[in-house]
């Protein structure tokens, strides 16, 4: 049955870590991408990373909406960049591990990748705007990389503080 996920929250370490590359196209897997929509939809957001629930494979889901013009959610499994735009757009980006906070991140503007489906087969896909900048995102997760670390030092340090006194405070509750 597919259950909502925990989603874990800088400083947490586990978002600092890589994801292993999937190897096993079977059922459990069409369940981790089950289970990553129902847990992404309910946050609310547009996409989170299998590393971000404490999975460490390289999985993600994104899902702009239907005004976007997506008509299904984007299943990205071992996603991979083969080619990114020298020219750059920046969008206020969010995060499902950092809540709450927003800032401009200046990423390619148009990417194209390589993933595979629930099944191993591969397939590419193009990608501009903000759908590009939305799966950038995701596979940095895979990563360990946080939109945070685009920042300055000092934006960063300031929202790092921000969060691990916002933990410090609930483990006193």
């Amino acid at each position: 049955m597919t259950r909502i996920l925990p989603i874990l929250i800088f400083p947490e370490p586990r978002l600092r870590g890589r994801a292993k590359p999937v190897i096993d196209f079977n059922p459990s897997l069409d369940e981790l991408v089950a289970t990553l929509l129902k847990t992404m939809y309910a946050a609310p957001g547009i996409g989170l990373a299998a590393t971000q629930v404490g999975i460490m494979q390289r999985v993600a889901v994104v899902d702009l909406g239907e005004e976007s013009g997506m008509d299904k959610p984007l299943i990205l499994i071992n996603p991979e960049i083969t080619w990114r735009s020298t020219e750059t757009s920046s969008y206020e980006e969010g995060c499902l591990s950092l809540p709450d906070f927003y800032e401009p991140v200046s990423r390619p503007q148009a990417i194209k990748l390589r993933n595979q489906t629930s099944k191993g087969e591969s397939r590419t896909l193009n990608a501009e705007g903000l759908l590009a900048t939305c799966i950038q995102h995701e596979m940095d997760h895979l990563d360990g990389v946080l939109f945070i670390d685009y920042l300055t030092p000092l934006k960063r340090n300031m929202i790092e503080r921000k969060l691990r006194k916002q933990k410090r405070l609930a483990e006193t509750l």
